[in-house]
This record gives C-alpha cells, structure tokens and sequence, in this order.
C-alpha cells in the first residue's frame, strides 16, 4: 500500500454502544415560521427565538413538507460580505450534524441567489441551489462539527457570486453519540457530506426515526446488480451507529465473481475524506451454506482493506483521510477460497476541511456583554465578530496571527442608543473606540485597562456624570 494512503481501520463489531433517542438531542428550526410546528414526531420551532435579522417570508407554491413552505431572506441591499446567523446553546466538546435546507419554490423564472454559508469563524461551503430549483426540489448541506464553547452559530453570508437575498428554509443541530465518527480530529477538522446510500434501496430516503440522528441515507443502486433483501442481521454495535434500515439491503453478486461500481456519482474535488463502508452477512444464508462470505475492497485500485471476512455481526470500514480526485470506483474482490460472492450495504463520503481560527474567548464575552446594553446596533452582530475575516461584524477590525483580538471598534452616527456595558474595558487589545453621534445614555466606564488605547471619541452623545479621571493617566491615547 503507497504510504500516501492512510490505513483504514476495521471494526468486526461485538459490542454494544448505547444510543439515546431522545429528541432532546437536536433543536430543529423552521426558519421564516412565527409558530411552532409538530412535523412526524418532532418539534420544529419558529426561528424567531433565534434571529432577529431578515425578513419571514411564506412560500405560494405548493411543498411536499410543511417545513419548505417558509423561509427567511436576508438583506444583500448595504450588506455584502455580511454574515446573518442563527445562535445556539450547545455542549462544550460535544459532537453535532448540522443540516441547512434550501428551498426557493420552483420553476425556471428566475435564478436562486448564491452565498456562502458558515459555521462559526469557518467558512462551510457555497449555497448553489439553481438545478435543484429548476427541477422543483430542496437542498440541503450537512456537516458535522465539534462545539469549542458553550454555542454555535450557523450563519448565512452574501458574497461577490451573490446577486439577491441570501435566504434558508431550515436548520437543524444534532447531537451525535461520542462513537460517531470518532476518530476524525474534531479540534482543526470538519466533515462536509459528499454522499451518503443505503445500498440497494430503491425507494424514499431511509432518517428519523429509523436514523435517530435524522442522517439522510439515499437509496443507491449499481446498474444491473443485483440488489438482495437480507433479514436477521446484528448491527447493535457497528460503529458511527448506521440504522438497521440500511442492511435490509444491499447491492451484491450472486457468485464469487468482482462487484465494482462507481460510487459517489459525482466527480469530486481533488481533497482528503473520511471513507465508512458497511456490510452485513445474512444468517439465513450462511445456515443454508457452510461456504464463506470473503473478499478484498480496493478504491480507484488502491488496496483499502484486504482479505474481509464477513459475518452476520457485520464490519464497518474507514479511513479518516484517504486522498481522492474525480470518479470513484469501488470494488469488492472475493478471495480464491471465497464461496459466496461480495455485498455491500452502505456507505458515506465526507470532505475533510480545515476549521478556521475564531476570535479570543475574552473578546467574544465581552462584545457579548456590550452587546446586551445598547439597542440598535448593527444586524450582523451574532456569530464569530471576527471570523471569517471577510464577514467580520460592522464596525469591528481585528488582529492578524494566530490569536485574533479585537483591535479596533468603530459605531461612529450608526444611531445606537442605551448604555456603555463596563465589559468594554475587557477588550484589552483594543487601539481604536468610535462611538461618536450616537444616543449612548449613562456614565463613561472605567477603562484604564485599556493600555494600547490611542484613539477616542465619544462625543455628541447623552452621557452623565463625571469623565472618569482614569483617562487623565491614559498616556497612550492621541485622540480624545
């Protein structure tokens, strides 16, 4: 094997991992809703306890979920390389999915906008949804993230390619099980879906509640394949927890003779993935025949893993980074001494990305902090203030390097009113503070700590009481 291709790991999986199935796991949000609606079983709430930029719009053509019939669309007018983002309660170091669903109605009158969408400090990916729109369907992103703190934003951002209102029909965050995926470094990596099958399967798409996790497994069949039904199969323990649902199925030839078929469909970027690969023998095969189920998978005909001998406790198979580029082919090699032929059930494709830096956790709280005192200040200010650096908040410039701080606040005559939150003076890093022509109300706070600052105007405002004498002692400062 070429030491550029990573070792794929093997799971033969005698063991349980126990999986809660609550839905207290995800928060699911129909964005553009003003109610709370109950859609097979779950609660999807109005985005209104989570955003307040943008406008609810509903749609007039017909959907075929409840859920695509609202949306909420953002403002390009004035806020190019904005960011607008829903906000939300997480667990630190908890691992979650999230899915983004686009559905601009449908037809051929006009083209969807694109924009990028983002998580955090990090840009996830484009939002192109024109050929799904042209044919009457929905998009939808999924990746899986690692939260760092105690919230996570998702957050929609218009960009040079856009050329109306960026919008998102809903939003869901999940809360995966620790052996999901596990073996991905979640602290400087992201998973970004390429595909995801369940083999065989010629029908609807396999989720909730078969999939607790609500993953979407597509039906996917080989050309002229056969596809065979498989009962009585043990998959309690296979790691990243695939549905039952999905060995039910499986694409396979009838004798020991090569399976190879291209899989995903999609020709794909020149990158680095996360491969899983599924397989479960069928009991009642296997007591009909005392023969053995053995073969070897190889990808684009490199060696992936070799000599699989499969049983009714099933296997899964991945890499955390296998290199690949344009089409894909998969292909299961029976052994010489192989009496069955080969079979597969499943699999899933993941990009790995590289997450992008987020500004200093002290700066955050404490924009946080001003931010709850003062009423109008810009939409944008929700998500990372800094991160990525092309959609940082209005009025926010921050640091180059690695540690990102907050160097310089500008809200000069942006008609901000209320008061000036103490929390101001945390922001240690700061060199520049505009908040001139405003309707700022309130005593001036202490911010002698502030030992880099050169530059501040607070005039034309309503403020009371006395200047602090700290900005007597304030030697740095140029402009007052």
């Amino acid at each position: 094997m070429s030491s550029n291709f990573p070792l794929p790991t093997i799971f033969l999986l005698l063991f349980f991992i126990p999986l809660c199935r609550s839905q207290s796991r995800g928060t699911f949000i129909d964005c553009g809703s003003t109610v709370d609606t109950l859609v097979d079983g779950r609660l999807w709430e109005a985005d209104t306890h989570y955003i307040s930029a943008g406008t609810p719009q509903t749609l007039s053509t017909p959907v075929t979920s409840p859920i695509l019939s609202t949306l909420r669309t953002f403002p390009l007018q004035n806020y190019l390389n904005r960011k607008f983002c829903y906000v939300f309660s997480v667990y630190r170091t908890g691992r979650y999915l999230l899915r983004t669903t686009y559905y601009y109605g449908g037809g051929t009158d006009i083209v969807p906008p694109v924009f990028d969408q983002v998580v955090d400090g990090t840009i996830w990916g484009l939002v192109n949804t024109t050929d799904d729109y042209a044919s009457g369907n929905a998009s939808y992103y999924e990746g899986v993230f690692e939260a760092t703190g105690n919230t996570m934003s998702l957050c929609v951002a218009p960009n040079a390619l856009t050329d109306s209102d960026p919008f998102i029909s809903a939003l869901e965050f999940v809360m995966l099980d620790w052996s999901v995926y596990n073996t991905t470094n979640f602290q400087t990596n992201g998973l970004r879906l390429v595909a995801r099958h369940n083999f065989g399967y010629t029908t609807s798409i396999t989720r909730f509640p078969d999939d607790p996790f609500d993953r979407f497994w597509e039906p996917f069949t080989a050309g002229n394949l056969t596809a065979t039904s498989t009962t009585n199969v043990s998959t309690s323990g296979f790691w990243n927890l695939p549905p039952p649902k999905i060995f039910e199925t499986s694409i396979a030839q009838s004798q020991p003779i090569p399976l190879d078929f291209q899989w995903p469909s999609v020709s794909l970027p020149n990158s680095t993935y996360y491969i899983a690969l599924y397989f479960a023998d069928d009991r009642d095969v296997l007591s009909s025949s005392t023969g053995s189920r053995m073969f070897s998978v190889k990808i684009n005909g490199v060696m992936y893993y070799e000599s699989l001998n499969l049983s009714p406790d099933g296997s899964a198979v991945f890499s955390t980074r296998w290199p690949l580029f344009g089409f894909t082919k998969i292909s299961l090699t029976p052994t010489a001494d192989s009496d069955l032929g080969p079979l597969i059930n499943g699999g899933e494709v993941f990009e790995v990305f590289p997450l992008g830096r987020k500004t200093h956790t002290r700066d955050v709280i404490a924009l946080e902090n001003i931010k709850s005192t003062l009423l109008g200040y810009p939409l944008d200010w929700n998500g990372d203030p800094c991160m990525p650096r092309q959609y940082a908040w209005t009025g926010i410039t921050c640091s180059e390097g690695t540690r990102i701080r907050v160097i310089s606040l500008n809200l000069t005559s942006v008609g901000v009113s209320g008061s000036l939150s103490p929390n101001i003076a945390n922001l240690t890093a700061l060199t520049d503070l505009w908040l001139g022509d405003n309707n700022l109300t309130g005593p001036i706070p202490d911010i002698s700590s502030l030992k880099r600052l050169q530059k501040l105007h607070l005039e034309n405002n309503q403020f009371s009481g006395e200047i602090p004498q700290s900005l007597v002692g304030m030697t740095t400062l140029t402009e007052l």
